[in-house]
């Protein structure tokens, strides 16, 4: 492409390096006038595909954009700059991806001064950054998940010089830059960054290459950010980290996650959550932690994967089933009616019938009250993309089914048996697909239907739970 600007491409070797430091730096960010002259009327639409991690990466996007003058809009025609924040964990996601790129070129025909932008973990892939470079011409910056704090001058030099793409991602994993402003996706529950990365590499994921080595941030810069919100009347908080239960470990300090979960939930944040742990690094103490406060909520996300020790070590995934069945045992010893969801990959290479009658067992014995089902996609550059996979995609979709199947069993009973009884629910608006109810979810992360009043958003409310489907309950809101 002409007058392309190449600064860095990401490279995956780099990203498995291990770091060297855990270097933190202080953000002060200052526009100049001129800068905030030249962006007045211009508009900003961030479009976010994936987890959590990419939602916080979104609302430090928008805040800087902000900061430069940018305003928010929800009118694809009419923003300046579009930034399309990706998700790499499947293939099904990237495909998303694609189509939305292949669809604003008739934007850029229409428009050429916008900016169309590509961020997020896809970025971080080498095999994608090729394919934008030689299928999308319309796509002007690609930048990775470490450059969020510095993407700002990128945008103004496209916009003031005859640059017309700019690449800058780097796989090696930076600094940590904290004080970045942002833009809350919401005014009544928030995530807040506790670290960064995974060391784990698991032999399936792309998030370590994405994401890069295990960063934790100091305790004293999460419990400030809390703090504020806290202050500031949010009503729930969740800590996030590819790997939460590791937090702390590179900081060798003392830091662990269950004394950090405990001086957040000494703040009164009425409901506190955290996602994802992993079970190798699950601890006694931080399950104690968890039982001990009631305002850290009772529900637990807890990532099986495969319920086969052959497959779980053959995933890298460094427990067996009995281990795993261990914790959950652990967990409901001390806190009977908590509430467990999980990951499970389907068809990963060769497995076979009875390794995946296994991961049924499990879902009999464990009786989880939600999971997130899939199946297995290989992801380029990860280990077990090299594996050579005798299960046809036939029997993938057939196995896939039947878990799904025997997953909503337990679910539903575990719906059924709220029938009945009345719990907090935290308002988060109107319904989806009736806008005469509004929507909230429980403490065990239940999605609950209910009438409500405008003024209920962002409260914390009591609801009976009238009629139980699979996925969501009907509830009436009680007095009180």
């Amino acid at each position: 492409m002409k007058n392309e600007q190449i600064i860095s491409i990401p490279n995956l070797c780099d990203a498995r390096a291990k770091l060297t430091e855990n270097k933190i730096t202080y953000s002060n960010i200052v526009i100049n006038e001129e800068t905030k002259k030249a962006n007045k009327g211009r508009k900003y639409l961030v479009k976010t595909y994936g987890c959590q991690a990419n939602v916080r990466d979104g609302e430090m996007i928008g805040g800087l954009l902000e900061a430069a003058n940018f305003r928010k809009t929800e009118n694809i025609k009419e923003a300046d700059i579009v930034i399309i924040n990706t998700c790499a964990v499947r293939e099904n996601a990237e495909d998303k991806v694609f189509g939305e790129i292949g669809n604003l070129k008739s934007l850029k025909c229409k428009n050429k001064k916008k900016i169309f932008a590509l961020c997020g973990c896809m970025a971080l892939e080498p095999h994608i950054v090729d394919k934008v470079k030689e299928t999308f011409p319309h796509i002007n910056l690609i930048f990775g998940t470490h450059e969020i704090p510095y993407f700002l001058s990128y945008v103004e030099e496209l916009f003031n010089s005859d640059v017309s793409r700019i690449i800058s991602v780097k796989s090696q994993a930076g600094e940590i830059v904290e004080n970045l402003p942002s833009i809350r996706q919401d005014e009544f529950k928030a995530f807040v960054n506790i670290m960064y990365g995974c060391n784990k590499f698991c032999s399936y994921c792309i998030v370590p290459y994405t994401r890069g080595r295990e960063r934790s941030r100091l305790a004293k810069d999460i419990l400030q950010e809390c703090r504020q919100l806290v202050d500031s009347g949010y009503q729930e908080i969740t800590l996030l980290g590819q790997n939460v239960n590791a937090y702390g470990k590179d900081l060798k300090d003392g830091t662990s996650f269950a004394l950090l979960l405990e001086e957040v939930a000494k703040m009164d944040i009425p409901r506190l959550r955290f996602v994802t742990s992993h079970p190798w690094d699950f601890s006694d103490e931080l399950i104690d932690t968890i039982a001990k406060y009631p305002n850290i909520m009772k529900s637990i996300h807890l990532p099986l994967q495969s319920g086969n020790d052959d497959v779980l070590k053959k995933m890298g995934r460094r427990y067996s089933a009995r281990e795993y069945l261990d914790l959950v045992a652990k967990m409901r010893n001390k806190m009977p009616s908590i509430a467990l969801s999980t990951d499970i990959i389907v068809g990963f290479p060769n497995e076979t019938e009875e390794q995946f009658e296994d991961t049924l067992k499990i879902v009999d014995l464990v009786k989880y009250d939600f999971a997130f089902t899939f199946i297995y996609s290989p992801r380029p550059g990860t280990p077990a993309a090299n594996l050579k996979d005798d299960v046809s995609k036939k029997e993938k979709h057939t196995r896939f089914k039947e878990l799904v199947k025997k997953l909503e069993i337990s679910i539903l009973e575990s719906s059924q048996k709220m029938i009945g009884n009345i719990y907090p629910v935290l308002v988060e608006g109107r319904s989806k697909n009736n806008p005469e109810m509004y929507s909230g979810y429980t403490e065990s992360s239940k999605l609950v239907h209910f009438k409500a009043i405008p003024s209920d958003i962002g409260k914390i409310i009591k609801v009976k739970i009238v009629k139980a489907q699979t996925y969501s309950l009907q509830g009436e809101v009680v007095d009180g």
